[in-house]
C-alpha cells in the first residue's frame, strides 16, 4: 500500500480511514505547508522522521477532526500518531456498547496520558467521555494543562499526579469513586538502552541515519519501566483487583504478544471474570488491546 493512502484496516468509524488530506489540512492549519512534499509515488506527504512534521501534523488533525484549536508538546515528549490512538478509543466505545449498558455518562481513566492528551481529547470529543488523566511527570501534566484550558475542556477532562513511579492505580483512584474504563498505552522497555536501541531502530526504518537521543520516541519516563511491559502489565494487574468493584473495564495496548500468556496467567490468578483481547491494524502494523473485568456481564 502506498503510503497515505486509505488505511482500511483501520476501525469503521475512524475519521482517518481514508488517509490524509493534506490540502484540507494545510488549509486548517497553515504551518503544515512547510512540510509537505511528494513521496515517491508522487502522493503529498511529510518526512515522518521529522518531529516537528509529525506535530505540525498532529496539530492539523486535532484541529480538523476534533475542534482542537490548541495542542503543542515540549521538545522531546511523545508525539502520538493520531489514527493509531483514535484506533483504540473507537473499539473501547465498541467494548462498552457490546457489554451491559455503562452509566452514563462514561467516566475514562487514562493511566500515563503524557504531555499530549491524545486519549481524553479524542474521547471527550468524539464520545463526550469524562476523562481523567494521570501521570508522573508533572511538566506533562502541566503542558496537558495548557492545553485542556486554551480549548475550554476544563469541564470535560481533568488531571492528576500519580506520586508513586511503581504504582498505577493506587493513589490515584479516590475512595468511592467510579469509572466505567480505564486505558493505558504501558512504557513497554525495561531500561534507557533498551529504548535508545528502539528508537534507532525507527529511525533505520524510516532510512535516516540513526538519532543519539530520544527526541525522536519520547521521554525515558514514557518508554522504560524496571522490567519492561511485562513487569508494568503484572503490576497493573495485581493492582486492579484492588479496584474491582470501582472500575468496570480496565484495558491496556499490549506491545508484544509475547507477553500475552504471562498477561492471562496474572489474570486467572486475580480471578477476573472477563478478558477479551481486542486487535487493531494499521496498514501492516499488529497491535491489540486487553479488557478485562471482575464484574459480571
Amino acid at each position: 500500500m502506498k503510503p497515505d493512502q486509505s488505511s482500511s484496516s483501520l476501525h469503521p468509524r475512524n475519521l482517518h480511514r481514508a488517509g490524509y488530506d493534506f490540502s484540507t489540512l494545510v488549509k486548517t492549519h497553515p504551518p503544515l505547508a512547510q512540510y509537505v512534499r511528494a513521496n515517491a509515488y508522487g502522493d503529498a506527504s511529510i518526512d515522518f522522521a521529522n518531529p516537528q512534521a509529525v506535530k505540525a501534523l498532529n496539530q492539523a488533525l486535532l484541529r480538523q477532526h476534533y475542534g482542537v484549536s490548541v495542542w503543542d508538546i515540549p521538545t522531546q515528549y511523545l508525539c502520538p500518531p493520531i489514527p493509531g490512538r483514535a484506533d483504540y478509543v473507537h473499539y473501547l466505545a465498541d467494548l462498552l456498547t457490546e457489554s451491559s449498558k455503562p452509566p452514563a455518562p462514561v467516566r475514562m481513566l487514562d493511566i500515563g496520558t503524557g504531555a499530549n492528551l491524545v486519549y481524553p481529547l479524542i474521547a471527550s470529543q468524539v464520545y463526550g467521555w469524562q476523562c481523567v488523566g494521570v501521570d508522573i511527570d508533572r511538566q506533562a501534566l502541566s503542558n496537558a494543562q495548557q492545553i485542556i484550558d486554551g480549548n475550554g475542556l476544563q469541564q470535560q477532562i481533568s488531571l492528576r499526579h500519580q506520586p508513586n513511579p511503581a504504582a498505577i492505580f493506587k493513589g490515584v483512584i479516590l475512595p468511592g469513586e467510579q469509572f466505567t474504563l480505564t486505558l493505558c498505552n504501558p512504557p513497554f522497555h525495561a531500561s534507557a538502552e533498551a529504548a535508545q536501541a528502539g528508537t534507532q531502530r525507527k529511525w533505520r526504518g524510516l532510512g535516516k541515519p540513526p538519532a543519539q537521543a530520544l527526541n525522536f520516541g519520547g521521554q525515558a519516563n514514557e518508554l522504560v519501566y524496571a522490567g519492561g511491559e511485562a513487569a508494568f502489565l503484572t503490576t497493573m494487574i495485581n493492582e486492579s483487583k484492588l479496584f474491582a468493584r470501582q472500575c468496570v473495564w480496565f484495558t491496556t495496548l499490549v506491545s508484544k504478544a509475547s507477553n500475552l500468556p504471562l498477561i492471562y496467567r496474572t489474570l486467572n490468578k486475580v480471578q477476573a471474570v472477563t478478558v477479551n483481547t481486542i486487535p487493531m491494524s494499521q496498514g501492516q502494523k499488529q497491535s491489540r488491546f486487553v479488557a478485562w473485568t471482575f464484574q459480571p456481564g
